[in-house]
Parts: structure tokens; sequence; C-alpha cells
């Protein structure tokens, strides 16, 4: 054994000695967020992400190397979100070479090339259950030993979060950082919860549209989850609550006339590798928010905004849609509660709370472009 070796096995000793976290290669039983039992050998070391974005959160807790893990992850980052694709691309030149795949739900996912792959486990969204139990993927793996575990940070995020990143801290062997995490967004959120129950004030009527100009048809929203979750925590009323049962939907221009908001926040994204020339406001990691500012005045003359009181009042926003993806959305409620209730939330700084997040927790240099509004200057 060479010295590099000796040297790794020593640190290891060391970890097992001080940390919490299970020894290498032991088995454990994780109940994943359908309730599902899973058993895995943690931590493990070979990963595939049924989803690019999944690094959203594997960096949080694999901060130091967010890759090193990774054998192989689907092919959407660079077309959801090709900023933060571009800014780890940067800085871990070695991910273009990573393999990748479709999607399960559009029926790309290569069953031989993930097993040759020999992955630990196979991570999968929740959203992806459907297509993976019609595709037999679960059986299949299961043959030759891959375990599967389903996580969820979009169907049901506000109740699926924490149990989320609690297990995906169990299989990287982070828990204590996947603690540290869970404190940081509770204390983040209570910082927006707290004051509205000292202050129980009137709850504006806001319509969230989400991808709003990504096709020409109108309207996408959140019924109560996701985005609609999140305005309600923020202290708004969520106009789509009622009206689209599940966590997505479509409203028609005329409800939203009938309803007629006091705010209209926009989810947005830079989706040139969808929808090139698209009217979508492309906010995100480090975006030009002079131009995401046009083209959110831009959506605003759409004939389902027409005498719309929030649009009178300039009160429209739009925010990265990556937020329903991800958790980091305790950034989102914050802005959302600032949006909603400045008087009530001078104090508070979701850019500053962002920034900290990335400091304490993710590999990249936080940049702004998140979020913009009307009332911008």
């Amino acid at each position: 054994m060479g010295m590099f070796g000796k040297v790794a096995l020593a640190a290891m000793g060391l970890c097992a000695l001080f940390s919490s976290t299970v020894l290498a290669g032991e088995k454990v039983v994780i109940k994943d967020v359908t309730g599902r039992d899973v058993e895995v050998s943690v931590p493990v070391d070979h990963v595939i992400l049924g989803e690019g974005r999944q690094i959203y959160f594997v960096a949080a807790l694999d901060r130091d190397a967010p890759f090193k893990r990774v054998v192989g992850w689907r092919d959407d980052l660079t077309k959801a979100d090709p900023e933060s694709y571009a800014a780890y691309l940067a800085k871990y030149p070695e991910i273009a070479k990573l393999p990748t795949f479709g999607g399960m739900k559009d029926g790309t996912f290569n069953i031989e090339q993930a097993v040759s792959l020999k992955p630990d486990v196979v991570i999968m969204n929740l959203d992806a259950k459907t297509a993976t139990e019609e595709a037999g993927y679960i059986e299949k793996l299961g043959k030759v030993g891959i375990p599967l575990v389903y996580i969820d940070f979009r169907e049901k995020p506000m109740e699926n979060t924490e149990a989320s990143m609690r297990i995906m801290g169990k299989l990287l062997g982070q828990e204590a950082k996947a603690e540290d995490f869970i404190k940081f967004r509770a204390d983040s959120i209570a910082k927006v919860t707290d004051v509205l129950a000292k202050e129980n004030p009137a709850r504006p009527v806001v319509f969230v549209e989400r991808a709003g100009g990504y096709s020409d048809d109108c309207c996408m929203s959140f019924g109560n989850e996701n985005f609609g979750k999140m305005v309600e925590i923020a202290g708004g009323t969520n106009m789509a609550k009622d009206i689209i049962p599940g966590t997505f939907g479509t409203v028609n221009p005329e409800q939203i006339i009938a309803s007629n908001p006091d705010q209209i926040i926009i989810t947005g994204g830079n989706w040139q590798g969808y929808v090139p020339g698209g009217n979508w406001v492309g906010v995100g990691y480090g975006a030009d928010l002079t131009e995401a500012h046009r083209k959110l005045e831009n959506l605003t003359k759409r004939p389902a905004f027409t005498g719309v009181k929030a649009v009178a009042d300039g009160n429209v926003h739009a925010i990265w849609h990556q937020f329903y993806n991800n958790p980091y959305q305790f950034v989102a409620i914050q802005e959302i509660a600032k949006w909603l209730h400045p008087d009530l939330f001078t104090d508070l700084d979701p850019e500053a709370t962002f920034k900290e997040l990335h400091a304490r927790f993710l590999p990249l240099d936080y940049k702004p472009g998140y979020f913009v509004s009307l009332k911008d200057e």
C-alpha cells in the first residue's frame, strides 16, 4: 500500500472516531419519500443522478468535490440552467466527460448504460415515479443489486425537502452537514413566519405564473404546493389554490382578470436552449437584470393581465424558476415576503441569505440575478 493509501486509511479511521456517520460499506435501510424501504451500502461512492439539477443538493453536501461520486447524470442542466452548468464546468472541467442520458419520462433513460456505470445507488425525482414503474426499472436494477431511491424537491417540496436532505445526508455520509442545512433553512423561513404571526397583516392575492413567456399559452400556475405554498408561507393568498387541485396546472386568462390579483410573480430562466429568442424572463445565476426587467414588462402586455391591479400598481415580479426544484426555496420565500409586505420586511435581505448559503454550503461563488421587479429602478 502506498503512502496515499495509508493516509486515506488513517483519515477514514479518524472520521469513524469523530463522526456519527456509518462506516464505509455498512448496509442500512433508507425510507425514501415514497415510503419504500431501500437497502443501500453507505456511504455510497458511485451515484447516478436521475436529473442533472440534483447537483443543487449534492453540491451542498459534497461541497469540496461535488462530482466525486457522480458516475452519470441526466442531460437537463445545460438547457434548464445554462449559467449554473457553465459555472460548474468552469470549476470542474471534467464534468464535460461525464456520461449523460435522457429522462425517464421521455423514455430515453438507458438501463444498460446505467448498469454499466456500476452505481451504488440511482437517485430519482418523485415526479419520475410513474414512468420508472411503468418501465420496470426498479426490478431491472434490483436484479443486478442497484438500489433506486426517490427524493422530492418539486411535487411537495414544503413537505419533502427536509426528508430528502436527510436521505441524501445518509447516502453520502454527510448527515451532520444535512442537519446544518436543514437548520439554516428553517431559521431563514422563521425570519418570515415569525414576523407574519406577530403582525398578522392582510394577505394580498397573488397570481404565480409558471414559466411565463416560455410558450404563447396562458397560463401555467401552481396549486397548494411548490411556489403556491411559498406564497402562502410568505403572507399571501395563492390565487390558483382552489382552481388547481394538485401541484401543477393551468388557469385561463378570464380567471386571472376576474380574480384581479394584487401581485403577480412570474417564474423565469434562461431557456435559450429550449425556446430560442422566447419571451421568457431570463433570471438566474449572474443574469442581465436590465434585459430581464425589459422582458418582464413585455409580459404584462398580454390579454390575461389587462386592467389587473398588480400591473396598474407595478407589483409584477420575476423569480428564478429553479427555486421550484431544489432545497433553496427558503430564499424565494424571503424574496416573496419582501414583495408582498415591503413595510414589514425592510430588514430582511434575501440576497444576503443566498450569499450565506453559497459561502457556507456551495462550491460556487454567489452571483446575483435571481429576482427582478417592475418596482426596481
